[in-house]
């Protein structure tokens, strides 16, 4: 019993980091005012460009950099349409999620090809930094990623609560108009927002390529982009609550591919489906104290 609960508490930090890196991305750009649905196209991308850079280059770190950019890209796409130009926040994300999969799955054919078996690389390996516990050695035998995700909850706090930048980021989200008249360029703090959240996304994306697999496939992301969009909503627009909502998604998702393991004798398909389930529920009685930022989902258009 000690032994499946280490393993399952090893396995949810693996499968909660890539949950971190793009909520917490998502949570800059709704602090600022902007739901963005190009989560999904973004870590798909991220996923993509992380993989091909590694590939093609023989170094992980050159393709973490790669996806880092192509998410910083993939949110200047996004703030083109939804703040210089005022397009609907949905209709803007939906397109930028469903250009970044494209464009991913057209770059993938023309390098690697239409071979039956796809290419790989060697991934990142895990790293212990308590190798001679026997319960803190296997927790915290992870990527080194894993250990930047964790790290940025922190930092992201303090930048968004204990910063000039925050103040000035939760003031575009909740009342551009006055943040305008204090002398604050609304559409460039809410463009750097989107850049720096799609650059989180990214990497989020680029982990699951680079060190979780070692290969990418075009389900790759399997809708972890819009659990992400759930997340932020459990956490309250908060990055230490993040932490907490992608621990229950990993841990739960965890659970069940052990569970499948004991030979429980339950449809494969609800297996599946629980950690999906499982967010739901949390998301529903999470989200009635919800306090949204108040000018999310607000276009802002200077007079």
């Amino acid at each position: 019993m000690g032994d499946f609960l280490v393993d399952l508490i090893a396995a949810t930090l693996r499968i909660a980091t890539p949950l971190i890196f793009a909520t917490l991305g998502e949570l800059f750009c709704e602090r600022a005012g902007i739901l963005n649905l190009g989560v999904e196209g973004t870590m798909f991308f991220g996923a993509f460009s992380g993989f091909t850079a590694a590939s093609l280059t023989g170094s992980l770190w050159m393709g973490i950099l790669c996806a880092f950019i192509g998410g910083m890209i993939s949110g200047l796409i996004m703030s083109l349409f939804s703040v210089r130009l005022g397009v609907n926040q949905h209709v803007s994300g939906l397109g930028v999620t469903l250009l970044m999969t494209a464009l991913s799955l057209f770059g993938f054919r023309v390098i690697f090809g239409e071979n039956r078996i796809l290419p790989s690389i060697q991934p990142f390996q895990q790293l212990s930094i308590f190798s001679g516990s026997r319960v803190l050695g296997p927790i915290f035998s992870q990527y080194t990623l894993t250990y930047i995700a964790l790290a940025l909850i922190p930092i992201v706090w303090w930048v968004v609560f204990r910063t000039n930048f925050g103040l000035n980021l939760r003031s575009v989200g909740d009342n551009p108009e006055a943040t305008d008249a204090a002398g604050i360029n609304v559409y460039r703090l809410r463009t750097i927002a989107l850049v720096i959240g799609g650059a989180l996304m990214s990497v989020g994306g680029a982990y699951l390529s680079v060190a979780q697999l070692g290969s990418f496939t075009f389900g790759i992301v399997a809708g972890r982009g819009w659990v992400c969009i759930a997340l932020i909503i459990f956490a309250n627009w908060h990055p230490v609550r993040v932490l907490w909502g992608a621990l229950l998604f990993g841990g739960v998702q965890a659970l069940q591919s052990r569970l499948q393991l004991t030979g429980l004798k339950l449809p494969y398909e609800l297996f599946l489906a629980l950690p999906y389930i499982v967010t739901i529920i949390a998301l529903t009685i999470a989200g009635r104290n919800a306090s949204y930022p108040a000018a999310l989902l607000k276009p802002y258009k200077r007079e």
